[in-house]
């Protein structure tokens, strides 16, 4: 008998006839639903249990293993759960790096940090939620240095120190799997070469390099790779440039042909200041 999948709670029936609206009112309606605590519980439990084996498999060399078990843990867990997803994608970059496919790391390194981006408490502000507003207000204020002023009641000061704390550990939490995700993602980017993915991976050492909880390590690897970078960038943007002059000029040779005229007829000068291009016809 097929197994039954368990139906996350808020989920309601479609109702037929109701067109676009009605469908894009439905997809907001699935991407808040959730299971039953019990439920989501026990489906993080699956997953962590899975993704303690793949652990187990990376540390083994095991790589092409390890994706599959990072996947099934993926399928376990409830897909609202961004901070679980994100470290599980992160891991997946790392087994693509050791394999070194370069772009699969880029993609799954990229769905890691997307996944925090969703997670962090500011991006899903819920304004109907007064307890959840006292919360983000005092976060916001230890943020900001501010003294944070607690109820004069010992029970409710203890309740807002735990918030705070909980707060602290998540931030600092995500900011080590983001920091982990971005450097993944700058080698991966810097390995594939070209001109785009060479200054998508300067854009993401330039915000590791801003970071303080980089281990010394990884800030030597950031510093290194920001000397470096400039200078292959420019090399890309030249070489790619030549070769688009050179597609360019074939296909205007063809063109011009039936006039009796070629691409020699015309005279590219550069523009060093701005790096563009001048036309000149000649005889």
């Amino acid at each position: 008998m097929a197994k039954e999948e368990p139906v996350p709670e808020n989920r309601k029936a479609q109702k037929p006839g109701h067109g676009a609206d009605s469908d894009s009112e439905n997809e907001d309606e699935f991407h808040d639903a959730r299971f039953p605590a019990e439920e989501e519980a026990r489906l993080l439990e699956e997953s962590h249990a899975v993704k303690a084996e793949a652990n187990k498999l990376f540390a083994a060399a095991c790589y092409d293993q390890a994706i599959s078990a990072y996947d099934r843990a993926l399928a376990s867990c409830p897909n609202y759960l961004d901070y679980e997803i994100a470290v599980l994608r992160s891991n997946v970059a790392a087994c693509h790096l050791k394999l070194e496919d370069w772009k699969s790391a880029v993609d799954a390194a990229t769905a890691s940090i997307e996944a925090l981006e969703r997670y962090l408490p500011s991006s899903k502000p819920n304004s109907g939620d007064t307890e959840n507003d006292k919360e983000k207000k005092l976060a916001e204020q230890a943020d900001a240095g501010a003294v944070v002023e607690l109820s004069a009641e010992d029970e409710e000061a203890e309740k807002q120190l735990d918030t705070l704390k909980r707060n602290d550990e998540q931030k600092e939490n995500v900011r080590r799997i983001r920091a982990k995700a971005l450097m993944r993602r700058a080698r991966a980017k810097t390995e594939l070469d070209g001109w785009a993915n060479l200054q998508g991976a300067e854009e993401d050492y330039r915000e590791l390099m801003g970071m303080e909880n980089l281990p010394p390590q990884d800030q030597k690897i950031v510093q290194k790779a920001l000397r470096e970078l400039p200078n292959r960038i420019n090399q890309a943007r030249e070489k790619e440039i030549g070769e688009m002059m050179g597609k360019l000029k074939d296909l205007g040779n063809g063109i011009l042909k039936p006039f009796g005229l070629s691409t020699d007829n015309f005279n590219f000068v550069k523009d060093e200041k701005t790096g563009g291009y001048s036309m000149n016809f000649q005889s």
